[in-house]
């Protein structure tokens, strides 16, 4: 028998990084939302690596909290070592990535989540999802409970008919040993949803004490922290870090691995699941490159709580016994003791194609979805669609326009994108070499561009916009003093110069002229810079890098400039691709499968040619439809 319990306006099934963000999103909004979750102490679990950020993912984190999320402001609470990767390289790929206690991340997250207006937090399973006329209407518990809605969210993350293996092991668990969600697959399958068997992994946990550092090579945290919060005072993040450690596998591990390859279940056909190409266990990285001797592995601590150390770089699903034999043969893990076995875990997710540039499914209105569900891997990419999705389910309940950021605009463009209009059969990871204008979506410049669609939205409040608008206008005032600014050829100058190692002036130039040297900066230039005043530093590093890279940005501008045309180009909802002359069959097959909202998007769809685009455009012009 079943008992009808109060309504919700939307209701999130899921309490990952991706949950978190979509119901903190609608909550916000004052949207009344109940987040669901299989345990209450499962909230923003970090199952896998401890640790948020990272090449790419850093720049997600912080477009997460330009657009008025959480996850930046969690991990500048709750990290313990934090490090701006390639700094060797140009800005485009700087990245922050910070080690987390993840005790203390979930606890804030949860802390967050309890204490937020129009947000109620509830420990049940979904075991449907009810509609009526392909309309979203609530969801049922396993206990029976219906709980109407006007809008669901799915971010059920790797949960899904989950199960866990090592060796001959198989555990039907979720990650960490953690009750799975064994019942919602059918009802997804009976609303006609295309799923996926997708399967990732986790290394082993070992023992701090049994570990012998002195045969590592100690990492350190940067000397001074950039916090991934814009809103954060950098004063409050300058913290004391612990530190990770540098070790490698050697010919012994690999030889131990080759001896058991055939009791992986990777290898044995035990696991059905694709796992992440980016992210392969070390028996894959043994069989697939063969030639190298050695492969990084980073010893990383799970808080400052716990002895627990994470091994990154040792993902595995080989027998415990093997395992054992395996991590003893690293230097430095010889008397290492295992805490938790390295595994594999399987789960059920979709095939993304089935949704909209909103996350919104296309053929079941008022169903969202975000996060690994998706196809995706990581907790940054989960965050980020679940950001996406809540704040598109506020927007289509209230009325309002739905938020959509293309590529050109953002890391979360890019990744949705990717999502809705490649055929995925692995784990997505987002890397910044998949964003095509990633000289312009710097994590550094992340508010500037994404902080007004925030506003927008309702997410930020007036006092940070404010901060923005003065931020832009900083500037804008700065670029223009130092174009106007002139240098003559002055004895003091071409010192400076020839301390520099740059080439003395033969005629006056002007500063910017000078910082667009490769080896001078704005704050090298500062002794012969008489009228400079003091500015923050996010302003002197957007004003260094705009003049610095000034022709390669406005070379990107103008592709955006061209990239847009074509956005712009709206494709409607109904349109029959069959009635389109001259479309050829597998243009109409794929352009029927996507339902690309605009001609721009229609054009990254694989197997549709930049001749069945021109016929596209040509049947719209000539039909009066744009």
């Amino acid at each position: 028998m079943s008992y009808i319990y109060d309504s919700y306006d939307v209701i999130v099934v899921g309490a990952g990084h991706a949950g978190c963000e979509a119901a903190l999103a609608c909550a916000r909004l004052s949207i009344k939302t109940m987040l669901f979750t299989l345990s209450m102490d499962s909230i923003a679990l970090m199952p896998c690596n401890p640790n948020i950020g990272g090449t790419s993912k850093g720049h997600l984190v912080r477009e997460i909290d330009a657009l008025g999320g959480e996850m930046g402001k969690n991990i500048d609470k709750t990290f313990i070592q934090s490090k701006m990767l390639n700094l060797s390289k140009g800005p485009a790929v700087h990245s922050l990535r910070a080690q987390a206690d993840k005790q203390a991340y979930s606890s804030r997250m949860r802390k967050v989540l309890e204490n937020t207006e129009n947000l109620t937090l509830k420990q049940a399973e979904v075991v449907e999802i009810l509609t009526e006329d392909n309309k979203v209407t609530g969801v049922r518990t396993f206990s029976n409970g219906i709980y109407p809605c006007k809008a669901v969210i799915l971010c059920t993350g790797t949960y899904l008919n989950a199960r866990c293996i090592y060796g001959e092991t198989v555990n039907y668990t979720g990650p960490d040993g953690l009750m799975p969600a064994n019942h919602l697959t059918e009802s997804l399958k009976s609303l006609g949803l295309e799923m996926y068997r997708f399967k990732t992994g986790t290394p082993a946990r070992i023992d701090r004490r049994s570990i012998d550092f002195s045969k590592m090579i100690e990492q350190k945290g940067d000397e001074v922290v950039v916090p991934f919060s814009f809103t954060t005072d950098p004063k409050d993040v300058q913290i004391d870090q612990v530190s990770c450690w540098l070790t490698y596998t050697n010919e012994e591990t690999h030889k131990i691995i080759r001896e058991n390859i055939d009791r992986s279940p990777l290898y044995s056909g035990a696991i059905e699941g694709t796992g992440p190409r980016y992210c392969p266990s070390l028996e894959d990285k043994v069989v697939k490159f063969a030639d190298k001797d050695r492969h990084q592995v980073f010893i990383e601590p799970e808080g400052n709580y716990t002895n627990e150390m994470y091994i990154s770089g040792m993902s595995s699903s080989l027998p415990e016994d093997v395992q054992i034999r395996m991590y003893r043969s690293v230097v430095g893990l010889e008397n290492a003791n295992i805490v938790k076995n390295a595994y594999a875990i399987e789960y059920d997710c979709i095939n993304p194609i089935q949704l909209k540039p909103t996350l919104e499914f296309n053929n079941i209105e008022g169903l969202f979805s975000g996060g690994q569900f998706n196809g995706s891997s990581g907790y940054e990419e989960a965050a980020a669609q679940g950001l996406v999705a809540g704040i598109n389910v506020a927007m289509k309940l209230l009325g309002r326009e739905p938020l959509i950021i293309d590529r050109s605009e953002a890391y979360i463009g890019v990744l949705i994108d990717d999502l809705v209009t490649k055929i995925t059969h692995e784990p997505y990871r987002m890397m910044t070499s998949r964003a095509e204008y990633r000289l312009l979506l710097r994590q550094d410049n992340a508010d500037l561009r994404l902080t007004k669609k925030g506003y927008e939205v309702g997410l930020i409040d007036e006092e940070r916009y404010n901060k923005l608008i003065l931020k832009e206008e900083a500037i804008a005032k700065e670029t223009d003093r130092l174009n106007r600014t002139m240098i003559g050829a002055t004895k003091e100058v071409q010192e400076l110069m020839s301390k520099l190692s740059s080439t003395p002036l033969n005629t006056a130039t002007s500063l910017a002229e000078l910082i667009r040297r490769p080896e001078l900066n704005y704050e090298l230039l500062k002794p012969i810079d008489k009228k400079r005043v003091e500015l923050p530093q996010e302003v002197i590093e957007q004003v260094n890098i705009n003049i610095k890279y000034e022709g390669y940005i406005k070379r990107q501008l103008s592709q955006v400039e061209q990239f847009k045309k074509l956005e712009e180009k709206k494709i409607p909802e109904n349109i029959d691709y069959d009635q389109v002359p001259s479309l050829r069959i597998e243009a109409r097959q794929k352009l029927n499968m996507f339902r690309p909202v605009s001609i721009g998007q229609a054009s990254r769809i694989s197997g549709v040619s930049p001749s069945d685009i021109s016929v596209l455009m040509i049947y719209l012009s000539s039909h009066k439809i744009s």
